[in-house]
C-alpha cells in the first residue's frame, strides 16, 4: 500500500482539516496534564500532523509501514529543521527505545488493522510503550461512514496534474470497506501521465468491540467522541475518537 499513492496522498487529501484536528487533540492532552513530553503518531503517513505537534513544542516519533510515506515526511522535516524521529515499523511490532507520554493516530490509521489479532497486538505495544498516567488518541471511520456516505461510492476529481477515480465497496458481512483507487499523475515538463493504482482496505468497529479488544490488551476507554472532540458518538457520526489509557487495578 501507499508505493504509488504516497506521491500523491498530500494532494488528495487537502480537504482534510488537519490544523482543526490538531487543536482539539492538543487541547485535550493539555487538559489532561500532558503540555510537553514526548508523543508517538502511529501511521503518521507524510508527516502533518507530526510536524503540527512538533511545531508545538512536543518531541516527535513518526511510525508508519510504508518507505514512500517516509521519505515524504522526511522531505518535510528538512524543510522546517524539526527534530522528529521518523521510524518505518508496523503498529503491531512497534519497538522503541523508551515509553512516552501520549500516542496519537489520526485519519483512520487503525481501520487498517483488519484482524482483531492485529488489533490486540497493536493496542498491546502502545501499552508497553506508554507511560502511567499517558494516553491514546486515536481516530476511526465508523460502519455508518462506510456503509451510508462512502460504501458502493465513486468519487471522480480532476485537476491539470492530478486526476484520480475513487471506487468503493463496503462488505457488510464482514465490515471491511475496500477502496480501489485509480490515479492519473501528469509527468514533469510533459503532456504525458503515470497510471497508479492501488487497492486500500479498512474495517470498523464498533465502539464495545473496541472496549474488549483494548482491555485484551491491558487498557480501558477513557473517553470518547464525535469527530469534534466535544461532543458523544452519535449513531450517524461518521469518524470518532477514543481516548485509551492504562487499565486502572
Amino acid at each position: 500500500m501507499y508505493e504509488g499513492f504516497a506521491n500523491v496522498y498530500d494532494h488528495m487529501m487537502n480537504h482534510i482539516p488537519y490544523e482543526e484536528w490538531f487543536e482539539h487533540l492538543k487541547k485535550y492532552l493539555e487538559d489532561h496534564g500532558i503540555t510537553g513530553g514526548t508523543i508517538c503518531e502511529l501511521g503518521c503517513g507524510t508527516g502533518t500532523m507530526t510536524e503540527l505537534f512538533a511545531g508545538a513544542g512536543y518531541r516527535m516519533i513518526g511510525i508508519d509501514n510504508s518507505a514512500d510515506m517516509l521519505s515524504l515526511a522526511q522531505q518535510k522535516k528538512e524543510e522546517t529543521g524539526s527534530d522528529i524521529l521518523y521510524l518505518q515499523q508496523t503498529m503491531e511490532e512497534m519497538a522503541l527505545a523508551e515509553p512516552v507520554d501520549a500516542f496519537i493516530s489520526v485519519c483512520d490509521s487503525v481501520n487498517y488493522l483488519l484482524q482483531e489479532e492485529s488489533m490486540i497486538e497493536a493496542f498491546s505495544k502502545v501499552r508497553e510503550y506508554l507511560k502511567p498516567g499517558g494516553y491514546f488518541v486515536f481516530d476511526l471511520k465508523t460502519a455508518y461512514c462506510y456503509r451510508n456516505i462512502i460504501g458502493n461510492q465513486t468519487w471522480v476529481e480532476q485537476d491539470e496534474d492530478i486526476s484520480y477515480i475513487w471506487e468503493n465497496y463496503f462488505y457488510e458481512d464482514q465490515d471491511i470497506n475496500e477502496y480501489m483507487l485509480t490515479i492519473f499523475k501528469r509527468q514533469p515538463d510533459s503532456d504525458l501521465y503515470e497510471r497508479i493504482e492501488e487497492a486500500h482496505y479498512q474495517k470498523s468497529y464498533s465502539i464495545e468491540k473496541l472496549e474488549e479488544l483494548l482491555e485484551g490488551s491491558g487498557m480501558e476507554i477513557a473517553d470518547c467522541f464525535d469527530e469534534n472532540m466535544k461532543s458523544e458518538p452519535t449513531q450517524t457520526s461518521e469518524r470518532i475518537y477514543v481516548v485509551a489509557r492504562i487499565k486502572e487495578d
